[in-house]
C-alpha cells in the first residue's frame, strides 16, 4: 500500500559549495549517500556527513516557494530560503547560537523519474551575526543508487 511519493529512494549525492567573499572564492565538495523522498508536495534530500566534531545529519527540504536546510548532531543549523526575501536562520555551536540571515537569489530544484537523477541549485547571500559572510552557491546533484550489487 505504499505510494511512490512516500517511498524513500537511496541516492548518491554530490554537494558543491562555492563561497565568494570580497575578492576570494572557496569551493567545498562532498559526496554522500542518503535518501530522496516526496512528502506533502515537498521534496526531501537527507544524508549524513562525518566531520571532526562528529556526524551531522542534513535534511534539505524544497517546495515550490521555499527551501530549508536543517542540520542536527555535531552541528545544529537551520537555514531557510525564499526568493528575494530576507529570512532568519540559526547556527548552534558549543560556544553559543549565531544568528544567520539569507537572501535567496536563485532556487531551482528538479527530479527526473525516468533517469532517477535530480538537482538542487541555491544561490544566496549569507549574513552571520548581522555582517555579510559572502555569497554562497549550493549545487547539489543526486542520482538513484543502483542496488543490484548489494
Amino acid at each position: 500500500m505504499s505510494s511512490r511519493s512516500a517511498e524513500q529512494m537511496p541516492v548518491k549525492i554530490n554537494v558543491k559549495t562555492d563561497i565568494r567573499s570580497g575578492g576570494s572564492k572557496e569551493t567545498f565538495e562532498l559526496t554522500a549517500f542518503g535518501r530522496y523522498y516526496i512528502k506533502d508536495s515537498a521534496r526531501f534530500l537527507q544524508y549524513d556527513e562525518v566531520m571532526e566534531e562528529g556526524t551531522v545529519k542534513t535534511i534539505i527540504k524544497m517546495s515550490n516557494a521555499d527551501g530549508l536546510i536543517l542540520r542536527s548532531g555535531a552541528v545544529k543549523m537551520r537555514l531557510p530560503f525564499r526568493m528575494n526575501k530576507k529570512l532568519r536562520g540559526s547556527y548552534e555551536t558549543p560556544y553559543g547560537v549565531f544568528e544567520m540571515g539569507t537572501v535567496t537569489k536563485r532556487m531551482v530544484h528538479q527530479y527526473d523519474d525516468k533517469s532517477g537523477e535530480g538537482s538542487i541549485d541555491i544561490l544566496y547571500d549569507l549574513k552571520m551575526q548581522g555582517s555579510q559572510a559572502g555569497t554562497y552557491h549550493l549545487a547539489i546533484t543526486f542520482e538513484e543508487e543502483n542496488n543490484e550489487h548489494s
